[in-house]
């Protein structure tokens, strides 16, 4: 007989689409699966909102998850365009915004995050743009006339990949950020310097330790005003500040909170029967032996399948190494690990030429490598911090040593 069990997964996103192919395809779960998912499209691909679709290299069908019949074809309710309003744990309920109420057996809340907002003069000005989701891509790219003036408040990763699709379409392009060094919260000051020079080679007005101060126009943005009194003349303004993990649906259930919903290895909350994956997750990294929220889609590929095999009765902890990437100009970058901090830094490669590998070192074992148009490194540096293996920094370094033959031994 099959499953009488109800899944409901509330985000139509790498989570929801990676779970709910866990759910059908994995461990064979044939009960009751509904995705619910605020925006009307099903689960797409994040990533090339600011790069590859951005600039029309992508097609909107490419950008699918999974194939438009899999749904149906695996008897998945999607739920498009409804949001989930409240959700009673006790009960085992979730109300949508339409009226309707859902009961589940196990609920997995893959909610992600909320753009930050800047809150100055002018922000409510048509043209200045957020990015987040496929309808925000849209907009932005409308705009990508060569000639245009575009400035970018914020040079996070959304912020630099954007103004990087932005000057590659001919695009004039400033960038406001009060951080030192761009990307600052991922790259030491070193990296964070070798990409502010890859900005200004590539003719972007790159503004540091400058935050903003106010947006000035008529109805529409003309100008950007920093608070060191910078005043940047743009035809629209792409805001990069970050994201908040939207953890609304919770507030008021008793579920802990704490940047993002609070969840154990087995990415369950402190509410049975309720999960949480991604973005919007505060995890307890068993690989790292901390706890952590990862804004990484490789984490939400691999968490939203964890989370789904818990759900109905497995008891498996989420181990994984992070890793992401990002594509700016013709230079990618890919991080393995989590530097948070080191003893040393050892070099590979070639700085000047934009090829090189940078290795994070403490107490004689490799913390993180990060790979600048060298993704090859990325593999064998994955097994060596999975497998906390000491390393000699002289061979990290040397270019003759094949990082492969570092590798632990099976």
């Amino acid at each position: 007989m099959p499953d009488a069990r109800t899944m409901v997964i509330v985000g139509a996103s790498m989570v929801g689409s990676s779970a709910v192919r866990a759910l059908r395809q994995q461990e064979g779960f044939d009960g009751k699966i509904i995705l619910i998912g605020a925006e009307k499209e099903p689960p797409y691909d994040r990533p090339p909102l600011s790069k590859e679709y951005l600039k029309g290299d992508q097609t909107r069908e490419k950008l699918a998850l999974l194939p438009p019949n899999f749904y149906e074809e695996n008897d998945i309710e999607l739920v498009l365009g409804v949001r989930a309003t409240s959700l009673d744990p006790q009960a085992k309920k979730v109300q949508l915004d339409n009226g309707r109420s859902i009961d589940y057996d196990a609920i997995l809340l893959g909610t992600g995050g909320k753009v930050r907002r800047v809150n100055v003069p002018g922000a409510d000005l048509e043209g200045v743009y957020y990015l987040r989701t496929l309808e925000d891509s849209d907009a932005i790219k409308a705009e990508l006339q060569p000639g245009k003036r575009c400035v970018v408040i914020g040079a996070g990763f959304i912020g630099a990949e954007v103004a990087a699709t932005a000057r590659m379409k001919g695009l004039e392009v400033a960038i406001l950020e009060m951080a030192p060094v761009p990307m600052g919260r991922a790259l030491s000051e070193d990296l964070g310097n070798i990409y502010a020079d890859i900005h200004r080679e590539h003719g972007v007005d790159l503004r540091l330790n400058e935050a903003i101060d106010r947006f000035e126009g008529d109805s529409r943005v003309r100008r950007v005003v920093g608070s060191n009194g910078s005043i940047l003349e743009c035809d629209f303004v792409v805001v990069g500040v970050g994201i908040e993990p939207d953890i609304s649906l919770v507030e008021a259930t008793g579920i802990e909170t704490g940047n993002g919903i609070v969840v154990d290895e087995y990415c369950e909350t402190n509410a049975p029967g309720v999960y949480a994956a991604g973005d919007v997750a505060n995890f307890f990294n068993a690989f790292l032996g901390e706890r952590t929220r990862l804004e990484h889609w490789n984490n939400a590929l691999y968490q939203g399948p964890a989370a789904a095999k818990n759900m109905i009765g497995g008891h498996e902890p989420f181990i994984d190494v992070p890793w992401f990437w990002s594509d700016q100009y013709d230079i990618n970058m890919q991080l393995i690990g989590h530097p948070r901090s080191w003893d040393k830094v050892v070099f590979r490669g070639s700085v000047d030429e934009r090829k090189f590998t940078v290795f994070y070192l403490k107490d004689g074992g490799l913390q993180a490598a990060l790979a600048v148009n060298r993704g090859g490194d990325i593999r064998p540096c994955k097994e060596i911090i999975r497998a906390k293996a000491p390393v000699d920094p002289q061979q990290l370094e040397d270019e003759s040593v094949n990082l492969r033959t570092l590798m632990p031994k099976a």
